[in-house]
């Protein structure tokens, strides 16, 4: 029997071969702002046609949207984002953190009171004499337990007013010198965006001001908002920045967030080629991600409204066919890339979700019934926290839309949510009902 002989034979295939250029459009598209700037500082050290500036200080009137509600809150506006429980991956956070500080029974008393007296935004809640009175210690003993939880990560929990939780971040960074205490000590004039009075009332120079503000304007004013599955980290500075206009909303690039791209046109060679690409590469990623920041937002105007749990269906594929893009290149611009809004730092992929109801039900996004369902698990008896089967029998009454009990729990581990049996401990607080903001 003759072995087979070997055959040759030709096969065609087709394969798209990226050159060095389109890979790095590819890259800078789906870069964020501090991806972005390490990238052209590379560029700019190896091109001597490409040169830096640094992006433009913001002045003492250029505060984040972030902090539009704050300052109302610390009695400048509105207060609603300050009211209701704090989530409960803030919760199950911080009941993990305290177990590792070893307090003592009487401690750990007095720490499950301030616990269950946090408010969304990661401050205190309820007045430290209350807490006192209700758990049977003295104010002493309530204040020393407090110092120790206002070391859990990230800076700022437990505070009771605007200014202690900014203190705390600044112990945190190394900058509370005594130029940032008394700068603390004003936040009314800061907020006024009084340069020369707030100056004047700390003894120190307008550029002194200028440097703490930027520091300050840095800094999470709601630490327990990072606990939200839609939030970006505040510490960062965002792509993007939604504010109010009027009786809607405008956005736009975070110039502070980016430095100035200049192209030198000495000389004709290479370098001049190469940093004209550069230019128009980041021209066409700060173009397509601010035509699909206005798309989103206008897809999620009650989201920024209301919060996430106005956050409306909406996919990649929607937006792709919209603005005419190709559903990857959605992908890659928001990939990083953030949005800060008077609701607190977004991550623009977060604010995607599929839609679920129909037949008969509401159609919401799958993001909002996650919110809703924090909510719930937020207004709960802690002592008697609901199974994944009582809250999938209680979502319907809120939402009117039916999910399985696996799909609960599936929503509940996403957010970092403990099962019923762990989140179960004693109320240290008798049910105070709508809880007033500690002014001390």
């Amino acid at each position: 029997m003759r072995s087979p002989q070997p055959r040759i034979s030709l096969t065609q295939t087709q394969r798209l071969a990226l050159n060095a250029s389109l890979q790095a459009s590819i890259a800078v598209l789906r870069t964020d702002a501090a991806g972005l700037t390490r990238f052209l500082e590379e560029q700019a050290a190896e091109n001597p046609n490409l040169r830096l500036e640094p992006p433009p200080a913001p002045g003492l009137q250029d505060w984040l949207p972030r902090w539009s509600a704050v300052f109302g809150a610390a009695g400048m506006g509105d207060a609603a984002d300050f009211a209701g429980g704090a989530a409960p991956s803030l919760i199950a956070h911080v009941l993990s953190a305290v177990e590792r500080l070893a307090l003592s029974p009487h401690e750990n008393r007095i720490s499950m009171a301030l616990v269950e007296a946090l408010e969304p935004s990661g401050w205190l809640g309820v007045p430290l004499a209350v807490i006192a009175r209700e758990v049977k210690a003295s104010l002493p003993e309530v204040e020393a337990v407090l110092t120790k939880l206002q070391c859990i990560d990230p800076a700022g929990l437990f505070a009771r007013t605007l200014a202690e939780c900014l203190r705390l971040q600044a112990a945190e960074m190394g900058v509370l010198d005594a130029a940032m205490r008394a700068i603390l000590d004003h936040l009314d004039l800061l907020a006024s965006g009084n340069l020369t009075r707030l100056a004047r009332a700390c003894a120190l120079t307008e550029a002194e001001v200028l440097v703490r503000f930027r520091l300050i304007r840095s800094m999470n004013p709601k630490p327990g908002s990072e606990f939200s599955s839609v939030s970006a980290a505040a510490v960062r500075e965002p792509d993007l920045v939604v504010k109010a206009d009027g009786g809607g909303w405008t956005i736009a690039l975070n110039r502070s967030a980016l430095p100035t791209l200049r192209v030198e046109k000495a000389g004709d060679g290479a370098g001049l080629a190469a940093a004209k690409a550069v230019e128009r590469m980041v021209d066409a990623r700060n173009t397509t991600l601010l035509l699909v920041g206005r798309e989103i937002l206008q897809r999620q105007q009650e989201a920024v409204r209301q919060g996430p749990q106005a956050l409306a269906p909406m996919s990649m594929a929607d937006l792709a066919e919209a603005l005419g893009f190709h559903e990857s290149t959605i992908s890659r611009v928001v990939a990083g890339a953030s949005l800060d809004t008077p609701r607190g730092t977004w991550w623009l992929r977060q604010m995607f979700s599929a839609a679920l109801g129909g037949n008969g039900q509401p159609v919401v996004s799958a993001a909002a019934l996650r919110h809703r369902l924090a909510r719930l698990i937020a207004a709960e008896n802690p002592g008697k926290p609901l199974s994944d089967a009582a809250l999938a029998q209680a979502l319907p009454e809120e939402t009117g839309v039916n999910i399985a009990r696996r799909t609960v729990a599936k929503y509940r581990e996403d957010q970092g949510i403990p099962p019923a049996h762990r989140r179960k401990r004693r109320p240290a607080l008798p049910r105070l009902g709508q809880k007033g903001r500690a002014k001390g």
